[in-house]
């Protein structure tokens, strides 16, 4: 008898999966082939939409090959205008308008590759988003769906039509004949809602699928309010003798943020400077190496107080050694425990002078229980190519740890920071040094007024500041924003920075 045969060299893998950074080349060249003559995308889109919505982003793997994908995004459709074009729900592709709270899942394009049609993947991909929105408790899926065989019947026939020929079977068209056999209803066809949609003469039909096993539930409803409270402290540099003194003086501030239900505390930069004060080194670049050796107690510390106290901590920045480089590094100390860090990118013409601190090349941004934040050091804000790159990644806070010496300084970071909020319809948050360090060799004056900013516009205060301590002195000021609110006004502000950017006269490129 013959051995038994092996069935697996007869095996051929088809994989549903999430797309991932690898995949975004292979997308790219994908959609020139299937949307000839179509703008496709670019690989900072599908960038964004990995950092603001990996779960909805699925590609089609075929014996090892990307051969489709399909992107989407969560919004609530309701507060987008009935002629909306996909420029106006994709955030021009980026999706940064995604809504994780919105109650509806919208495709904004699914595409495969010609060699593979006919093997019912775009109906896998369907039915993947369809797993999607029930997982997520979502209550529908909609689509601004193509109808790419209307240019043959554009002389003879409206859209409308046209679109009732297919609903009657009369006419086939390789997008709206698929969508009907999906369970999809038409709601309505959009006119110019692909401008270089050629075959589809620039229409769309606005198709929806329900969500039979949505359930509602409170939490799901409409929000009125997303308040996040922020404890921002004025530091007071003064002379101490120890590291549990510099402990004690955090401590305090801490627990004053926590008493008030603070969701987060912000020290300034280089906040660990004070240790200078004791350390007995008169010349600043080896002072700075004395202070990275206590790296490892400022971490516990900060995260201890984190937990104990139950606050998102901005811990100012540190010099950390790497490598035989002096970094200055600020740390997020979230109250769970975890810790994640951002270099400082921009070094001062002082801090190269006088301590030889060493640049970092990364934009980051961060998850939190109340949402999407960046870190961006003193310096770092006055460039306002970080900002954006932060809000095109989600951040709806910049937490801004500074450090000046004169009224001139500090205004640079103040003036700038009002700026990225404006520019950006985000909060940004900057948190000073006050008092002297005599015996601190390039540390010994201080000068701040610390705040939080918000966007000018009606929804919020008057002068566009939350809330600001007095200049100068020891403090802290504790008020609330609204990421609520927020997102509305960047959908429906008096002013729309952020939608209304021309993209097509410039942008902001990220090499990373």
């Amino acid at each position: 008898m013959s051995d038994s045969l092996d069935l697996s060299q007869f095996e051929k893998k088809m994989i549903i999966r999430n797309l991932e950074e690898k995949d975004i080349d292979t997308i790219i060249r994908m959609q020139d082939i299937c949307f000839p003559g179509m703008e496709p995308w670019e690989k900072k889109h599908l960038e964004s939409h990995l950092n603001i919505f990996p779960e909805g982003q699925f590609v089609a793997e075929y014996e090892g090959k990307v051969i489709a994908s399909c992107s989407s995004l969560i919004i609530n459709f309701d507060e987008y205008d009935d002629m909306h074009t996909w420029d106006d729900v994709t955030d021009d592709g980026y999706i940064t308008n995604h809504n994780p709270d919105g109650y509806n899942l919208y495709g904004i394009e699914v595409m495969v590759d010609p060699q593979y049609r006919r093997m019912k993947i775009g109906q896998r991909l369907y039915e993947a988003r369809k797993d999607l929105a029930r997982k997520l408790n979502l209550k529908s899926i909609i689509i601004g769906g193509r109808i790419p065989y209307y240019h043959r019947y554009e002389k003879d026939m409206s859209a409308r039509e046209y679109v009732e020929a297919v609903k009657r079977h009369q006419i086939y068209d390789p997008v709206l004949t698929f969508q009907l056999i999906n369970d999809f209803r038409l709601i309505r066809i959009n006119p110019n809602y692909l401008p270089d949609d050629v075959q589809s003469k620039k229409f769309a039909t606005l198709m929806e699928w329900n969500n039979i096993d949505y359930v509602p539930i409170s939490k799901r409803h409409f929000k009125t309010s997303y308040p996040v409270r922020i404890c921002v402290v004025q530091y007071m540099m003064r002379q101490i003798s120890s590291f549990e003194d510099f402990a004690n003086q955090v401590e305090y501030f801490t627990d004053v943020a926590s008493n008030a239900d603070s969701d987060f505390v912000v020290f300034p930069e280089i906040i660990t400077s004070q240790l200078m004060s004791f350390l007995d080194e008169k010349s600043p670049s080896l002072a700075i190496r004395k202070l990275a050796n206590y790296t490892e107690q400022y971490i516990e510390l900060f995260t201890d107080l984190a937990i104990r106290y139950n606050v998102n901590i901005i811990g100012g920045s540190h010099f950390v050694e790497e490598g035989g480089e002096i970094f200055n590094i600020s740390y997020l100390f979230r109250r769970d425990g975890t810790i994640e860090k951002q270099y400082k990118i921009h070094i001062t013409p002082n801090e190269r002078k006088w301590w030889g601190i060493s640049a970092g090349d990364e934009v980051k941004v961060f998850d939190t229980d109340c949402g999407l934040i960046a870190i961006q050091i003193c310096y770092d804000i006055e460039f306002p190519e970080l900002a954006r790159i932060a809000a095109e990644k989600g951040a709806k806070i910049i937490f801004t740890p500074f450090c000046t010496e004169d009224r001139q300084g500090y205004l640079r970071v103040r003036y700038c920071a009002q700026a990225r909020a404006i520019e950006n319809q985000i909060y940004t948050v900057i948190s000073g040094t006050v008092g002297n360090l005599p015996q601190a060799e390039n540390m010994d004056i201080q000068y701040a007024q610390s705040a939080i900013f918000s966007p000018s516009d009606f929804e919020f205060a008057r002068d566009g500041i939350v809330g600001e301590t007095n200049p100068n002195i020891e403090m802290a000021h504790i008020g609330d924003v609204d990421l609520e609110v927020l997102r509305r006004q960047r959908q429906n502000g008096i002013v729309q920075q952020l939608k209304d950017r021309r993209k097509d006269v410039y942008e902001v490129k990220y090499k990373k």
